[in-house]
C-alpha cells in the first residue's frame, strides 16, 4: 500500500510538530504495511504556509535519514492560485516527486470561478493536477456534476480513506461513495497530520471491496497509480 498524500514533513505546516512526531507516525503506517509514502506539506501564497523547495527539501533529506522503512518522497499540496505555473517554474512549490502531477486543493465552501483557466494553464505547461479531497467541497457536496468538465480536461482526483469512516462528516462519506462508484477518483490517501489522529489504514482495502467488490480498482486507488505518479506514467481515470 502506498499514500499519496500525508502531512508528515514537519514544523511547516498543520501537520507533524517534530521530527520525532514524523517518525511515530511512519512507524505506525509501516506496522500497518505502508511502504511509500508522498510527503505533501501545504503551500498557501500569502500565509505562513508558504516554505519554498530548498527548505523543504532539507527537512526531507534530514527525516530520510532518520527514518529508512518506508520509501519517502517530497511534493506539495498547493492551495488553488492563478500563479501555480509561476510558482512551480520559481521553486516554490514542487509536483509530487518531480513528475509532472501537482496535488491542489480548492476552497471548503466556494467555487473558483477561473479554475478551468488554471486547469487549462497547468496542462498546456505540462503538468496535471490532481484535486485533493474532492468529497469535502461543499458545493461538491451538492452536486459531484460539478467535477465533469474538470476531468474532461485532465484533471485527475483524489479522495481521503477516511472520509469513508466519518471524520469529516456524513456528507464527505456520502459524497466519496458517490465518486468512487462513479469512478471518478483515480487515487485514495491519508492525508493524515498528527500522530493522534484517527487512522484506518489496516481496514481501508476491506472498506472499498465491499464498496466496489472489485480488487484490481481497489488495488489501483491504494497502489498502482501512486506507483505511477511516483514514476511518472500515465494514470488514466479508473
Amino acid at each position: 500500500m502506498r499514500d499519496i498524500h500525508s502531512h508528515i514533513l514537519c514544523g511547516i505546516d498543520d501537520g507533524a510538530r517534530t521530527i520525532d512526531e514524523s517518525i511515530n507516525i511512519l512507524d505506525m503506517l509501516y506496522k500497518k504495511g505502508v511502504t511509500d509514502i508522498i510527503l505533501t506539506p501545504h503551500y498557501i501564497k500569502g500565509t505562513k504556509y508558504n516554505v519554498a523547495n530548498r527548505e523543504k527539501f532539507d527537512l526531507f533529506i534530514e527525516l530520510k535519514k532518520k527514518y529508512s522503512k518506508i520509501n519517502l518522497y517530497l511534493g506539495n499540496e498547493v492551495y488553488i492560485d492563478s500563479d501555480l505555473v509561476e510558482l512551480l517554474k520559481k521553486g516554490e512549490v514542487a509536483t509530487l516527486n518531480n513528475s509532472k502531477y501537482l496535488l491542489v486543493e480548492l476552497p471548503m465552501s466556494s467555487e473558483i470561478k477561473d479554475l478551468d483557466s488554471i486547469i487549462y494553464d497547468l496542462m498546456k505547461n505540462g503538468i496535471v493536477p490532481i484535486i485533493a479531497h474532492p468529497e469535502r467541497y461543499a458545493y461538491i457536496q451538492k452536486d459531484i456534476t460539478y467535477l465533469d468538465k474538470f476531468i474532461d480536461m485532465g484533471a485527475l482526483l483524489q479522495g481521503n480513506y477516511e472520509s469513508l469512516f466519518g471524520k469529516f462528516g456524513k456528507n464527505s462519506e456520502k459524497t466519496l461513495k458517490k465518486l468512487l462508484k462513479k469512478k471518478y477518483i483515480s487515487f485514495l490517501g491519508s492525508d493524515i497530520h498528527r500522530e493522534n489522529h484517527s487512522d484506518h489504514t489496516e481496514l481501508v482495502y476491506k472498506k472499498l471491496l465491499k464498496i466496489l467488490k472489485d480488487e484490481k480498482i481497489v488495488n489501483d486507488l491504494l497502489d498502482n497509480n501512486i506507483l505511477k505518479v511516483i514514476n511518472n506514467d500515465e494514470v488514466s481515470i479508473t
